[in-house]
This record gives structure tokens, sequence and C-alpha cells, in this order.
């Protein structure tokens, strides 16, 4: 299914310590490569009857219509602020989500209250897929008080540590040791939750990203590890700048699974993330999850994307767009009606129009919110 239904992988019965799905078109036939410590290599062809039906026959509507309304909410947030940065409102750097919707969704669908994510400067999808708060994003990205963070963060460090969002990050590589951390405190704990890393292309380069992998095996914690590979990092092809085709590859020198998915699919990321983040919470350890994707947008606002080929965003938007791909499966299959689709479209923009309008209006932080939030008392 698109290189997503990792049959033995994750299950406990294979003494795994690689396993990629090859990347296949169509929903018919997924190529299942196992690695064992051994190295000996065994390849599997299984066809989608073989492993189980398709996971969008397995949510029901209700589901479905949670990951329609998350992805679009990512979607037309991430727009909005498009169009509002270029009014120079709003200060500081801006990374837009933009096309990578169904990996955040896909992956955080599955935590709960006891889980903890850490993200990267890219942070708004992660931020929402996790239940942060719309308003309190805005008026954050907007520098205001009543942000989420006080004004005093902004688009690249948007956290709430009430819904598990340790904090996007402006430093690349900066989040899986602290998702280590996290994952430690929760085995210790006996909680049963997970921490899940989300890292780009770029970040996976970084020696923080590689020490994570290597602690995280070591100890065996309940850490996932999520790298958006949109092939850019910031303006550096993939192919340019790093040694090996995949970084999935990388997870058997760290002796854990890895596995590649077609992050343009909602299903495709679901699927798998629920098998790593199960495996995790019986103490299997950690996984890494490659998610290949595309951006829209530069690597922040104002880029001028020249490393891109003409017509290459547009593209993509017309045939591999996750949202609509995700809406075409819905409505062919008849899982959902049309008019639901519409009614969450009407919600969101509503939703998003109010709390620009809000964050427009509310206050800045004052000049003695400097001392606050700080480690030192003055």
């Amino acid at each position: 299914m698109r290189g997503t239904l990792a049959a033995e992988f994750l299950s406990g019965n294979v003494p795994t310590t690689r396993l990629l799905t090859a990347p296949v078109e169509g929903w018919d036939k997924v190529e299942i490569w196992i690695h064992y410590g051994d190295a000996t290599v065994h390849r599997h062809a299984i066809t989608v009857a073989e492993e189980r039906r398709s996971p969008r026959m397995q949510l029901a509507s209700d589901e479905l219509l949670r990951a329609y309304r998350i992805m679009k909410m990512i979607r037309e947030f991430e727009e909005r602020i498009h169009i509002e940065f270029a009014t120079g409102e709003i200060p500081g750097f801006v990374h837009l989500y933009a096309g990578e919707e169904a990996i955040a969704a896909g992956v955080c669908m599955h935590l709960d209250e006891r889980d903890k994510i850490t993200s990267t400067h890219r942070g708004h999808g992660h931020c929402l897929a996790k239940g942060c708060d719309v308003y309190g994003m805005m008026a954050e990205i907007y520098g205001k008080k009543k942000g989420l963070c006080g004004g005093k963060g902004g688009s690249m460090h948007i956290a709430d540590l009430s819904k598990g969002m340790l904090g996007a990050n402006g430093i690349v590589g900066g989040g899986p040791p602290l998702a280590c951390g996290a994952a430690l405190a929760l085995k210790r704990a006996g909680a049963h939750g997970v921490a899940v890393a989300f890292v780009g292309d770029g970040g996976a380069n970084q020696g923080t990203t590689l020490e994570s992998l290597n602690l995280a095996s070591i100890w065996k914690l309940p850490c996932i590890f999520v790298i958006e590979n949109n092939g850019y990092a910031e303006a550096t092809s993939r192919n340019y700048s790093g040694a090996g085709q995949r970084f999935a590859d990388r997870a058997a020198g760290f002796n854990m699974p890895g596995v590649v998915v077609d992050g343009h699919d909602f299903f495709a990321v679901y699927d798998t993330a629920a098998k790593a983040i199960s495996r995790a919470r019986d103490g299997g350890g950690p996984t890494l999850m490659e998610c290949a994707v595309n951006r829209y947008y530069g690597h922040f606002e104002g880029d001028a994307q020249s490393y891109r080929a003409p017509d290459e965003v547009k593209k993509i938007r017309e045939t591999r767009d996750c949202i609509n791909n995700f809406t075409q499966k819905m409505i062919a299959d008849r899982l959902v009606d049309r008019a639901e689709l519409e009614l969450v479209d009407q919600e969101v923009l509503a939703l998003i129009a109010d709390s620009v309008a809000v964050a427009k209006a509310a206050p800045k932080p004052a000049a003695e919110d400097l001392l606050t939030d700080v480690y030192v008392s003055y």
C-alpha cells in the first residue's frame, strides 16, 4: 500500500534491525526488505489482501473527519500566515508546513495526554496536530502577550507543555535530545507514554540526532524519530548533501527498525505510526520513520526558491496534495459525505479568521515582562 504496510516490522516476531518498504505506486502490492542481525537479506512481496484491509477502511467516519479537520486546519493556518506575513505585521522569521500535513496528523492522532513531542523551526503543523490552541498560537506568532509563550517565542519557539508540545526549535537538530529525555522520564514513571521527535532532513544530519538515535537504542526508550524529508533542508538537495539514498538506512547502525513511507499519504503515515507507537508503548524501543514529502513554500517566508525546478510545486499540488488525495479517497469509498467536509472547511476558515482578528487586537508584552520567565531573579 504505497510501500507502507510493513508486515513484520515492529511486530516483535522478527528480530529485525532494519526494515524498509520500497515506494510502490498504486494500492495492490508492497515490497518489504528485512535485514537481520547477521546481515542476511530477505525480500517479501505482500499483497494488500495478504496483509489486511486499507487503514482508511478501519477508521470510523468520525476519525476520518478528525484527520481531515487537523490537516485542513494546518493548511489554512499556514496559507493565512503566508498572506499576513507579507503585510509586515508578523515579527521574526516564519517557516511554513504546508504540504506536509499528513505527517503531523498521521502521527499525532495516535498520541494522547501522556505523550510528548518535539518539533523544528517548521513547527506550526506539529503544534496544531498535538492540540495547541489556535488563538494562543496566532497570538504568539504576532508577538502578543496572549500568546502561548507570552509573545516571547514567536513562530519558531511555540510550546505548550500542558499539551505535551515541548517546543518548536530554532536549533537545527535540537529536538531529538529533548525527546530522549522525555522518553526516559516516561519510561521511568511507567506511564507507557511515548515521545516523538519530528526532524527535518537537514536536522537528520546533525550529530545531536545521531547521538539521540544511539542513546534511545541503548536505553530502549519509547521514542519515535520522524524525519520529514522534503528534499532540500534549507536550499541544498538531499542528493548533494548526504551519502546514502535514505535516512532510514541509518537505523541499522543503531539496531532499530527504519521505515520509509510516503509523507503525502495520510494512511501510509497513520498505519506505520500505529505500529511504531504501539511497539514503543509495549517496551520494544525506538523506531526511525522517514517520511518522503514536499513543502509548498520556501525554507522561510521570502525564500526565492531558485534551487527548485520551474513549476515543481505547481505539479506537486496538482498531483500529490495530501488533502486532495485524502478527500478523493473518502468520497470514492463513500466513507464521508462531501457536505461534511465542506462544513469542516467553513468552520476552520472562520476559526482562523477570528484568531487573526483577536491576535491583531491583543496587547503586546509590557516592558516588565522582559524579566519574567527567566532563570535569574532581578
